[in-house]
């Protein structure tokens, strides 16, 4: 499996192993300078699905949407834990239990039948609507946000954080780009968060990630 880490290094960035890019994807840079896959190149006829997977079962479930053919993006990050008293940096999955994968709905709708995914893979639901017959739809991702997501997910940086919305206090609700530094590129809105100034990406109905501290002039409105 190609992986970030494979990606080829801009600004200096490092890139966290194994975030989630499918085997035979060779990654290539984007517009805003971070590695982008090229399977994840915009697709009329694809969207981003958000999948529950039952605890623990992540690789099984990477397993069976490789042998679909089908991808996918696992948001992974650097942490700190204390083990036997000492502290080690770690890589664990920035969202626990969730796959965000990139296909066509019919296609993806027949995967979820198979009885090997039965109890393994389930839709994300989106409570704030509802379709025809009253029931909340899968959650879809719209495509450039989900770009973003994964420009500041695929940063090698601890400081990298899922937020509550109320601790954000947003200024003006501006949008912004950052224009240098280690998020250079990455869009979204300035907000204090735990006394820092950071950037913050949203998934509407799923979460919020900030970014590390970004000085000022290296903010610009959009």
């Amino acid at each position: 499996m190609i992986t970030l880490s494979d990606v080829t290094k801009k600004r200096g960035n490092n890139r966290p192993p194994n975030t989630g890019f499918t085997s035979d994807v060779i990654p290539k840079a984007n517009g805003s300078n971070t590695g982008v896959s090229v399977r994840y190149e915009y697709s009329p006829n694809k969207d981003w699905f958000v999948l529950r997977v039952s605890y623990g079962r992540v690789n099984k479930a990477k397993d069976i949407l490789e042998s679909n053919n089908i991808d996918y993006y696992l948001p992974l990050h650097y942490t700190i834990k204390i083990i036997n008293s000492k502290k080690k940096r770690i890589i664990e999955p920035l969202i626990p239990n969730l796959l965000f994968v990139y296909a066509e709905e019919e296609k993806l709708k027949q995967m979820m039948l198979a009885k090997t995914s039965v109890g393994l893979l389930s839709y994300y639901f989106n409570h704030f609507e509802r379709d025809k017959y009253g029931k909340n739809p899968p959650l879809t991702v719209n495509y450039y946000k989900m770009e973003q997501f994964i420009n500041l997910t695929s940063i090698m940086n601890e400081h990298i954080k899922l937020v509550d919305n109320k601790d954000c206090n947003y200024k003006h609700g501006d949008c912004v780009r950052v224009t240098d530094g280690e998020f250079k590129g990455i869009e979204g809105r300035v907000a204090r968060v735990s006394g820092q100034q950071r950037v913050i990406v949203e998934i509407k109905g799923l979460c919020f990630v900030a970014t590390a501290y970004i000085p000022t002039p290296f903010i610009e409105r959009i």
